[in-house]
């Protein structure tokens, strides 16, 4: 029985044997390898000499350069040859022009990944068959086309082009799994699809959303505290609406009560208030911040609305690992020097919002300033800067984030 073969263009190119690999080989001739990568992309068509020589020397100003993919074609051949006599066959020649030999019994992954989304894309059951080709489709799918080489201009586009049709392909997977409510395959299905898109809120939306049915409240709330700190760290925003609202229902499945007047009444009886500030996801925060809004217009109570940020003082973006550090040493300050009837809440990677049951401004002013003081007391990175804005909450019109550069304060 003849060696199988088989070509991974997904993530790294590699060309294997009996699952053996030759890549040693391939790395004798760079441009070997961007040649039959490129005939495989467009295994279709035949391609004329100029063009896979402006592919393949797109800069370059040889004297002769049909000669030089001639030689090239000649070598690539030869060394494809010893691998195995089969591949030596692998590239067409007719009048001039180029082509991948369609007729050898060689799988490539590309072709089946494309064969998947043309036999999927009608689905709209999910049969026993069709499993399978979602599944097949996401095993083929290990990493974008031909990493490391994306910067070519005509990989570019393919692989963009390939990546959403795997996202489209795994959105219809997960909505057919929902439809049958099978929802550990959908929690498979999301977390495999997320390492190609880690920021598709449908698909964490989605994830959390199965866990919390299968009763694995603990694990969506991780995931929803891993999605928010990923897009504070990496986008420097709060996580998209859809999933920021998702917490409060997270919340409500950890937390949920029976119908019972009873157990309620229990439950509450054994809360046990903190003695410290409340510290809370943004999305609570907001609901906090709108029900002390609307208390506020029914007396004369004045609440200060703050943000904390830090920052280096050459204003040079602080390393993820170094600023969590700091962002954790902070939120323990916070923690030690405001009041029970406070809240604090991480609004960025370097921010913290905060809402201070003071009297006037100048006490709030005073509260910022001793926590101010006992930050840097804590903190043993000098190139740290601190510093605050305050704002009366009767004062603003509009939501948080808008409001904030209206600040009437700061150090």
């Amino acid at each position: 029985m003849a060696p199988s073969i088989r070509i991974k263009m997904f993530g790294r190119f590699d060309i294997l044997i009996d699952e053996k690999s030759i890549e040693e080989a391939l790395s004798k001739t760079r441009k070997g390898q961007t040649l039959i990568q490129y005939l495989l992309l467009h295994r279709n068509e035949f391609t004329p000499n100029h063009k896979l020589c402006e592919a393949l020397w797109p800069n370059d100003q040889s004297s002769n350069p049909e000669n030089a993919l001639k030689t090239l074609v000649s070598r690539v051949r030869s060394l494809l040859a010893s691998c195995d006599e089969r591949l030596g066959a692998c590239i067409v020649t007719e009048r001039s022009t180029y082509r991948w030999n369609n007729e050898l019994d060689i799988r490539v992954d590309l072709f089946d990944f494309e064969r998947l989304c043309k036999e999927l894309k009608g689905v709209t059951k999910l049969s026993m068959q069709a499993s399978r080709k979602f599944d097949e489709m996401q095993e083929i799918y290990t990493g974008d086309l031909l990493v490391g080489c994306a910067n070519e201009e005509w990989i570019a586009s393919r692989m963009a082009y390939l990546r959403n049709e795997y996202l489209r392909l795994a959105h219809q997977y997960v909505a057919l799994l929902r439809e049958r409510e099978a929802y550990d395959t959908l929690i498979r299905v999301c977390r495999t699809a997320l390492d190609v898109d880690a920021f598709d809120e449908e698909l964490h939306v989605a994830l959390m959303d199965a866990l919390v049915k299968t009763n694995r409240n603990n694990e969506a709330l991780l995931q929803y505290k891993h999605v928010s700190n990923m897009h504070m760290r990496y986008l420097d925003v709060q996580p998209p609406e859809g999933i920021r609202n998702f917490y409060k229902q997270i919340v409500r499945a950890t937390q949920s009560l029976g119908a019972d007047i009873d157990g309620i009444a229990t439950d509450l009886q054994d809360y046990q208030e903190p003695d410290a500030a409340f510290v809370c996801e943004y999305s609570v925060f907001k609901e906090f911040y709108h029900l002390q809004l609307r208390a506020l217009e029914r007396s004369d109570q004045v609440i200060f609305l703050a943000l904390i940020m830090v920052n280096a003082t050459d204003y040079q973006p602080i390393e993820p690992l170094k600023l969590d550090e700091i962002m954790k040493g902070l939120m323990d300050v916070l923690c030690n020097n405001l009041r029970k009837g406070d809240i604090i809440s991480r609004f960025g990677p370097s921010k913290y919002a905060l809402i201070l049951n003071c009297d006037t401004c100048d006490r709030g002013r005073m509260v910022l300033e001793r926590v101010k003081r006992a930050f840097y007391q804590v903190c043993d990175t000098p190139s740290i800067r601190f510093h605050y804005r305050i704002t009366v909450m009767k004062e603003m019109k509009k939501s948080f984030p808008q409001v904030i550069g209206k600040a009437n304060a700061k150090d």
